[in-house]
């Protein structure tokens, strides 16, 4: 028997129950929804895939919450290839750091989404980033909610949703499915922590691992990759130009599984919300790393020799530090 597969948004279950249910999300199939509105969508660098209507705006590549108002914006950037499976980050992201961002769960809900709260937070915090995360009791930045919607005709049922960064600060919510068939009547912690997990890596600005290619984890009939426009996908450095099976960040996971920060996860993070960010700093297999000045070109010149100095990493890398002239030879160390 094949693994099921769900992406945190698409989830394909055996019976299981939760109590506290709302009201049901109606949902409109792709098929009917406007044609201006998917074009807006691709132009906005989004699949148009199993684009599902609900409330006030769209999901779309699985977990994605976009506003019916954001489809009206213009988009603004472009979007950098790099490979077919990497880890990716969107152009809006969390500015003015170090700070810590607020975030807290909806009353009334059972005691294991706190204590997976906590435990998503721990993850984090255990990076030492210079964005951290602490749960509040209200006035948060990021509110943790609920809604009520029945699986898909073809069996998935959606998880969660979140969105992207605005304005330099992370999306306002993640929102979680209480249907009987999203959890189970006895959710698990970890389970629960690495879906939470994946919604907050959205809230500060992460797309999907396999952003090229969600048939890698998604088993999909079809290759339904995610949009090539708009608030686009700019692939980190370090990070692995193959798969990476074990991602936070992947579309679908297996359900009930505990799936972390990888090495590479921890890459992409420190990248982009590490204190490693002096120029001649850079993280090598996660760690940061101080570069040596290397003399790295010698050209003669009149009356003496023009000299290039380059930082070096340990991995080969390597950025422009300086150009001197001399008069006899060119110095060790400029």
């Amino acid at each position: 028997m094949k693994p099921i597969r769900m992406a945190l948004a698409c989830l394909l279950l055996l019976g299981c129950f939760l109590t506290n249910c709302k009201q049901e999300n109606k949902i409109t199939p792709t098929s009917s929804i406007p044609s201006d509105d998917l074009d807006k969508i691709a132009r906005a660098g989004f699949s148009t895939y199993n684009v599902q209507d609900v409330d006030s705006g769209y999901i779309v590549e699985g977990d994605i919450f976009l506003r019916y108002d954001y489809l009206d914006t213009k988009p603004n950037s472009p979007i950098l290839r790099i490979a077919e499976s990497e880890q990716y980050h969107t152009y809006a992201l969390v500015t003015g750091t170090p700070r810590v961002i607020s975030i807290s769960v909806a009353a009334g809900l059972p005691t294991v989404f706190t204590t997976a709260l906590d435990e998503a937070i721990a993850r984090y915090n255990a990076l030492g980033l210079k964005i951290s995360f602490q749960r509040v009791s209200s006035g948060a930045n990021i509110s943790i909610t609920t809604f009520y919607q029945a699986p898909n005709p073809d069996g998935s049922i959606l998880l969660g949703s979140s969105g992207f960064p605005s304005g330099g600060n992370p999306y306002n919510s993640v929102t979680l499915n209480t249907h009987p068939q999203a959890y189970g009547s006895s959710p698990d912690m970890l389970y629960l922590a690495s879906v939470i997990q994946h919604e907050v890596g959205h809230c500060i600005g992460f797309r999907h691992t396999d952003y090229f290619n969600r048939n890698y984890s998604c088993n999909y009939s079809t290759n339904p990759n995610e949009g090539e426009a708009g608030i686009g996908a700019v692939h980190i450095p370090g990070t692995p130009t193959s798969e990476d099976p074990n991602s936070f960040m992947l579309a679908c996971t297996s359900f009930g599984l505990n799936r972390s920060f990888n090495t590479n996860d921890v890459i992409a993070l420190q990248s982009l919300y590490g204190s490693c960010d002096r120029v001649d700093q850079r993280y090598i297999n996660g760690v940061c790393e101080t570069a040596q000045i290397e003399l790295t070109n010698v050209t003669e010149a009149p009356r003496g020799y023009v000299c290039s100095y380059s930082y070096v990493w340990s991995d080969g890398s390597e950025v422009p530090y300086k150009t001197v002239r001399t008069a006899q030879g060119c110095p060790s160390n400029p």
